[in-house]
């Protein structure tokens, strides 16, 4: 693997995102930074952005008495605010709108027309109009949707194109069974494995009377594109118009389990109708849940990043969220738990450590002849394999977890040779390399952080010159 291109799921355009939405874009924030540093910045590409069309933006706009346009514009940038909230590092925010999307899904829809995976049928089926998707009865609990019970199902009779998706039900079960890293964690493999065999064409247009907001058919003015089949698209629109959908390239999908059939099966089997390579993991991720209430506009428990950021800081924020929750499970946040962490595992955790070493080293002048000690140059290449292994397993609550035994270490190492009674330059210089090496660990996690930790420590070749930094985390009282 020479290049690597992660992409999160795009968010509708109902409404702005919340934490929930963000929790997955801070993850493959972490997955992109850190591969910068492997791989490089040139190498890393990284996509995220807002699916506008489809019914549920038409309505949504309706009731706030503006014109789609209008509308979407106003939540994509409200997203793009939030993300920036965050930190996050994304190459680029595409939108289904994006003229250059909008000819790729026309050119998509000609290649799989032209492998005759495109045909016209009369449809009726049952239809969630806040997942934008249609329903057989068994993904139907007491008649709703699981994850809209809310909103009735809607019927819906139409004579729309179809994608021959059934055709490639062996293709993808065969796939699937073979790689087992395409579909991610296990337990949504099997899920993918278990719904396999009940695929059955699907309907990828709706009448313009019916859904008026989204990409003309080609050759057909009275259709448009499904918006789940043009959503997909986007990956390969970013990917392909910047070199990162080749056989070079790691390709991950970042998503939550809600989209996973979608994504893992019905993406790559348009991939393979339309000629192209499949990615090569598509991981599902957990939902986050508040104080052990399921995240929802109807509960009024919406909380954006901006609220959480403007109250207790960017990296205190984006620590918890990675450290605490698990992200192949359903996790749950609340505020009080935050402080919790903010004040044990920053302030008196990292803050405090780093505090202690840029004090002491601040006032020693290193002569450029030191070494580390064996032990303490084992823990550091230890730690650094630990979390390179559990960051390619998506594992990050893990890899911070080793980071923080790396820092637990030097706290005991600090107060077992005393070096503020011996000024013993060599101890002194191991803590150094120890926060210096922390540092470059929580880089993609907590890039602010390991910033401000960096800047204190400056090497000129073997010289080392330190300076006593700021407070990293004052505590919350």
């Amino acid at each position: 693997m020479n290049r690597f291109y992660v992409t999160t799921a795009i968010d509708y355009v109902n409404d702005v995102i919340h934490i929930g939405h963000a929790y997955q874009k801070v993850v493959a924030d972490v997955l992109a930074r850190y591969y910068r540093q492997r791989l490089g910045k040139e190498n890393v590409y990284f996509l995220t952005g807002t699916d506008e069309h489809g019914a549920k933006a038409e309505e949504a706009a309706r009731e706030a008495g503006k014109s789609v346009k209008d509308f979407v514009d106003e939540i994509a940038l409200a997203d793009q605010k939030e993300q920036a909230s965050l930190n996050i590092s994304y190459n680029r925010f595409i939108r289904t709108t994006d003229l250059d999307h909008v000819a790729e899904v026309v050119d998509f829809w000609k290649k799989a027309e032209k492998s005759s995976d495109i045909y016209l049928g009369d449809f009726t089926g049952k239809y969630c109009r806040d997942c934008e998707s249609f329903k057989t009865d068994s993904d139907l609990t007491n008649g709703r949707c699981p994850f809209h019970s809310a909103r009735e199902i809607e019927i819906i009779t139409e004579k729309n194109y179809f994608f021959r998706w059934k055709k490639y039900a062996p293709f993808l079960k065969e796939y699937i069974e073979k790689h087992e890293d395409f579909v991610r964690p296990p337990a949504r493999r099997n899920e993918v494995l278990a719904f396999v065999d009940k695929i059955e064409d699907i309907t990828v247009s709706r009448k313009r009377e019916s859904v008026g907001w989204g990409i003309e058919v080609p050759d057909d003015s009275s259709q448009i594109i499904y918006v789940w089949f043009d959503a997909l698209i986007n990956y390969l629109t970013a990917g392909r118009q910047n070199g990162f959908w080749d056989e070079e390239t790691k390709i991950i999908h970042i998503l939550g389990k809600d989209n996973l059939r979608w994504h893992a099966l019905l993406w790559p089997a348009m991939l393979k109708s339309a000629g192209y390579r499949l990615p090569d993991t598509i991981y599902a991720h957990g939902f986050l849940t508040f104080n052990g209430q399921k995240i929802s506009k109807s509960l009024g428990n919406v909380i954006r990043p901006t609220d959480l950021v403007n109250k207790y800081g960017l990296d205190p924020v984006r620590y918890y969220l990675l450290s605490k929750a698990n992200f192949a499970d359903d996790s749950d946040i609340s505020v009080q738990k935050l402080e919790e962490v903010h004040n044990g595992d920053l302030a008196n955790g990292l803050g405090n450590f780093t505090a202690r070493v840029l004090t002491l080293a601040s006032k020693i002048d290193f002569a450029g002849n030191e070494k580390v000690r064996a032990e303490v140059d084992e823990k550091i290449k230890e730690t650094r394999k630990v979390v390179k292994d559990k960051i390619d397993n998506f594992k990050f609550h893990e890899a911070l977890a080793a980071v923080w035994e790396l820092i637990s270490f030097g706290d005991s190492y600090v107060n077992e040779k005393k070096p503020w009674e011996s000024q013993d330059k060599g101890v002194i210089f191991d803590l150094v390399v120890i926060l210096d090496n922390v540092a470059a660990l929580i880089a993609p996690f907590l890039p602010g952080t390991a910033e401000k930790i960096t800047n204190n420590i400056e090497w000129r070749g073997d010289k080392l010159s330190v300076k006593k930094g700021e407070v990293l985390f004052p505590r919350i009282q």
